[in-house]
C-alpha cells in the first residue's frame, strides 16, 4: 500500500459576515466550494504557503491574524492497477484579513474562480467539508485548536 502525507495551509477571510471562497473542481467535473488555499511546497513556512495560495486563487493579498486549528484526515482509497493509496491530509487553517489585491480568478491552477459568499448562505453550497472545519474553528476557537471530525472528501 502506497503511503502519501499532503500537507496544506487554508485561510479564514471573513468580512463584513462574507467568507472568501474558491470554487474547485472535482475529479468528476463538479464545482464545489473550498477554502483558499492549497499544498506547501518542499522547503515552504505554511505561513508562506497560505498567503501564496490566497493570491493565487483569488487575487488577494492577506495579512495572517491567527492559528485557528489543525485539522487531519486519513483516507485510503483504490488506484490503478489494484494498488490502495493511504493518504493523510494535514491541514492548517490560519485567520486571515485582505490587505490589498483585487478579486479575480486563477489562472492554470486546481480552482476557477473565487467568490465572497453570505455566512447564512455557505450550508447551501455544493462544498467541501474542509468548509466546514474552517467555520468551525473559526466559530468554536478551541483551545486545542481541533473540533471534532467532519466526513471528508477522498479527492479533498
Amino acid at each position: 500500500m502506497r503511503k502519501k502525507l499532503r500537507v496544506a495551509a487554508y485561510a479564514m477571510c471573513v468580512r463584513e459576515d462574507q467568507l472568501l471562497l474558491a470554487r474547485w473542481i472535482d475529479d468528476d467535473g463538479e464545482p464545489e466550494w473550498t477554502l483558499p488555499g492549497g499544498g506547501m511546497e518542499h522547503g515552504e513556512d505554511p505561513y508562506d504557503t497560505v498567503r501564496r495560495e490566497v493570491h493565487e486563487e483569488s487575487g488577494y493579498d492577506i495579512e495572517v491574524t491567527g492559528l485557528l486549528g489543525v485539522h487531519s484526515n486519513r483516507l485510503r482509497f483504490p488506484r490503478r492497477f489494484g494498488r490502495t493509496v493511504d493518504h493523510q491530509g494535514l491541514r492548517l487553517v490560519y485567520e486571515a484579513r485582505i490587505t490589498g489585491g483585487e478579486l479575480r480568478p486563477e489562472i492554470g491552477g486546481s480552482t476557477d474562480m473565487a467568490a465572497w459568499h453570505p455566512l447564512e448562505a455557505v450550508p447551501g453550497l455544493n462544498r467541501v467539508g474542509l468548509v466546514d472545519v474552517g467555520l468551525a474553528l473559526w466559530r468554536e476557537r478551541p483551545v486545542t485548536g481541533r473540533v471534532a471530525t467532519i466526513p471528508q472528501n477522498p479527492a479533498e
